[in-house]
Order: C-alpha cells, then sequence, then structure tokens
C-alpha cells in the first residue's frame, strides 16, 4: 500500500542507518539530511558506522531519475557503503545506504544485485511483486540470499554470463574468476603475460567488460609480471586485453578502468588523466570524450548517457599522473561522487557529491525500472523479521 504522506524515516527505526533524502529544490551541498556534525576525519580506520557522509546533489537529477524510472547502485569500499539512489515521491532524491565492508564491484537489475566485499561475494533478491511497496514507499526490496566467502581476493569487478553465473575480476591473483563449490574461485583466464597464478597482483587487473553475456574485454594497470609491479607504470603502462584472442586491443593508458561495451563501442576510464573515452581498434589508441574532476572509477551505461564515479586522488599511489596537471589547468578540485555525461556531446546533465568521512566511489550500476529502492542490512531486526517464501503446497479449500 502507498503512503502519500511519508516523512523522513524516524529515527530509533530500522531504517534509521539507511534513508537519507535530499530535496530537489535547494542547493546540494546544503541539504544533506540527518547527516550528524563531526570533527574532521582523524587518522586511521573508524567505525564504520559512525562515519560522517554529506549528500549533496544537481537539482534536475530527482526528477531525472523518476522521469526515466531509475535508480543508481554506487559503493565505496574506503566506507564500506552501498547506496541505491532513487527517487521519491516529494520530487526528493532518496540515498538508501547499507555497510558491507570494502563493498566494491556493484552489477545489478530490477531482481537481483551482485556486490563484491571483503572476503565474499554477495547476492541480494528483490522479494517484492510487481507494484508492489513496503514500508508505504519503497518499490524494491533487496534482500541478501547468498554470501559465498572467497577470502580477500581484492575482488574488482564483476558481470553475468549468460548462463547465469557469476564472473570477476580477481585482482589479486591477476586473472578472472568464478565462483568454485569447493575452493576459493575457480580460474577461467588470466594474461598471457601472466607466467603463473599467485598472490601477488602483478598487473593490477582491474575492470571487465561483459559482450553478449560473456567476459569480452578487460582493463590492466601495465604488463608487469612481478609482485606489485604496477605500481611503477601508472603513467603510460595501462592496457585493454580481448579476453578471448589474448590481444592488446589499446595501450598507453594511464591507470584504466571500467571497461564497457554500449553502443557499439568500447568505453572506459582512463583514470590517470581524467578522461572518459573509448578505443579506436584500428590505431589501439584513446580517443577521449569528457573530462571529469578526479580519479575515475565505476562505470555505467544506459542510453546515450553514462554514470561515472569520482574519488579524490590519495596521496603516493595517485599523484604524479596528468589528472594533477588537469585539474589545475581548469583551477579544479577533485570530486567524490557521480557525474551522469551526455554520450553526444560530453556535458554533465546531472551529479551526485559526497563530503565528510568519505572520498573514494568504487563502482556504478544503473538499476533500470526501479524508482525507490531499498536493501535489508545485517544490522537491523529486518533481517530476521522480513521473511518471505514460495510454495508448491497445494491450498486447501476453505471448509467454511
Amino acid at each position: 500500500m502507498s503512503n502519500d504522506n511519508k516523512q523522513e524515516a524516524p529515527k530509533g527505526q530500522d531504517l534509521e542507518t539507511g534513508l537519507d533524502v535530499v530535496g530537489a529544490e535547494a542547493p546540494a551541498q546544503d541539504k544533506a539530511v540527518a547527516a550528524p556534525p563531526s570533527a574532521q576525519a582523524a587518522a586511521g580506520p573508524k567505525d564504520p558506522t559512525k562515519l560522517r557522509v554529506d549528500k549533496g546533489c544537481s537539482r534536475g537529477l530527482a526528477g531525472w531519475l523518476a522521469q526515466h524510472r531509475l535508480s543508481l547502485a554506487i559503493t565505496s569500499y574506503q566506507s564500506g557503503r552501498i547506496y541505491l539512489v532513487g527517487s521519491d515521491k516529494q520530487g526528493r532524491v532518496s540515498f538508501f545506504e547499507r555497510i558491507f565492508e570494502r563493498a566494491m564491484g556493484v552489477v545489478g537489475n530490477a531482481q537481483r544485485i551482485y556486490l563484491g566485499g571483503l572476503y565474499q561475494l554477495w547476492r541480494f533478491e528483490n522479494v517484492l511483486r510487481p507494484n508492489e511497496v513496503i514500508h508505504g514507499q519503497f518499490d524494491k526490496c533487496y534482500v541478501p540470499r547468498n554470501a559465498q566467502t572467497i577470502g580477500d581476493l581484492d575482488i574488482h569487478e564483476l558481470g553475468i554470463r549468460k548462463n547465469g553465473k557469476v564472473v570477476f575480476v580477481n585482482t589479486k591473483y591477476s586473472c578472472l574468476a568464478e565462483l568454485s563449490q569447493t575452493h576459493s574461485f575457480k580460474a577461467i583466464w588470466k594474461p598471457k603475460f601472466i607466467s603463473k597464478l599467485a598472490p601477488e597482483d602483478r598487473c593490477h587487473l582491474n575492470g571487465l567488460a561483459m559482450v553478449d553475456g560473456e567476459p569480452k574485454y578487460v582493463t590492466a594497470v601495465c604488463r608487469s609480471d612481478s609482485v606489485d609491479g604496477w605500481r611503477d607504470r601508472r603513467r603510460d603502462g595501462g592496457v585493454v586485453i580481448d579476453v578471448q584472442t589474448d590481444e592488446v586491443v589499446c595501450e598507453g593508458l594511464s591507470m584504466p578502468h571500467s571497461p564497457r561495451w554500449h553502443n557499439g563501442k568500447l568505453w572506459l576510464l582512463n583514470a590517470g588523466t581524467g578522461y572518459l573515452g573509448w578505443v579506436d581498434f584500428e590505431t589501439r589508441s584513446f580517443v577521449p570524450h569528457a573530462f571529469v574532476p578526479g580519479f575515475a572509477r565505476g562505470l555505467s551505461m544506459i542510453g546515450n548517457v553514462a554514470a561515472v564515479g569520482l574519488s579524490k586522488p590519495r596521496n603516493q599511489r595517485f599523484e604524479g599522473l596528468q589528472l594533477d596537471d588537469e585539474l589545475k589547468k581548469r583551477d579544479a578540485d577533485p570530486w567524490c561522487g557521480v557525474q551522469i555525461i551526455s554520450l553526444t556531446n560530453g556535458d554533465v546533465m546531472n551529479w551526485i557529491r559526497f563530503e565528510g568521512d568519505i572520498s573514494e566511489i568504487f563502482d556504478i550500476s544503473f538499476l533500470p525500472n526501479v524508482k525507490h529502492p531499498m536493501m535489508i542490512g545485517l544490522r537491523t531486526p529486518e533481517i530476521r523479521d522480513l521473511i518471505t517464501f514460495e510454495s508448491e503446497i497445494p491450498q486447501e479449500a476453505s471448509t467454511a
């Protein structure tokens, strides 16, 4: 049943750690709701339940999401968060967050979401039927139904094969992998320049593009075959590899991430330079399309738009890249957030910005035909109390 008089989730209820809304009528940086005050982030790890995260967005975002019946799943491994971003009946952007340690690769749709974490791969299922809502407002309710323990593989991006199996980038072992019934993973492919499977993160394999339900392209920071060798090749050692032919189809990149096949082109983020662009297969080169103010990582595309994740560059690992010069040239500071960019002209159509105890985004997935989603977390009574079932038992006729 819908609720036309919905208010913000009351404090002390199950939703208090989940729901946040941003009014479409106000400047974004001034409208983060229910964000507790906090001093500057202290050095060292924090209790993930006590992080302060301020959220803001462009004025048109709520209307754009509602018009196209879209939501976004956004992960931040640094803060251990997954955000489901949709729109509510009051014309506001809805942020629903849950805590999953080291939340990284995410891929999803209206029925199912997969999420890579610190040492598990999670599967969430929507338990609502069409036109059904929960708590008087949410049209999708994603419940964790499976968490397979795989160990700390530094799992990066995910894909779903046409046979339904999940394939993921196993960055620690420099390979693509699937789940195994017995072991931590089943290796299904590695670059030809990697001589053996070893827990050494040799080339920093990180991104995965699926084509017709099969893994097709991957990105790597370099072609190193020695432990942690990628750190010395960040500026121009990046490559895109065709998984099916083992051919390098693009090279000379700077920390490439998030390849995606869309509208007949292979798009990716040349993160060390700050550009979204596409691959020219004839010249094996990257063609810039739009500059984004931050370390670009996480890309989802639908129709004629792209959602790009932006992070504030970390010291040492990300410094000394062309991105620094590009930001200075534009007199710009790096963002933590998401920009929704036109694939026609490169203009920023809408945006989300995070401030506070969060500075990095990892991955993004558009959720088509989802307007106002929520997710069941592990830290509230709802995970015990929300029980749904299916049955093959014939219903007995009433004798009354």
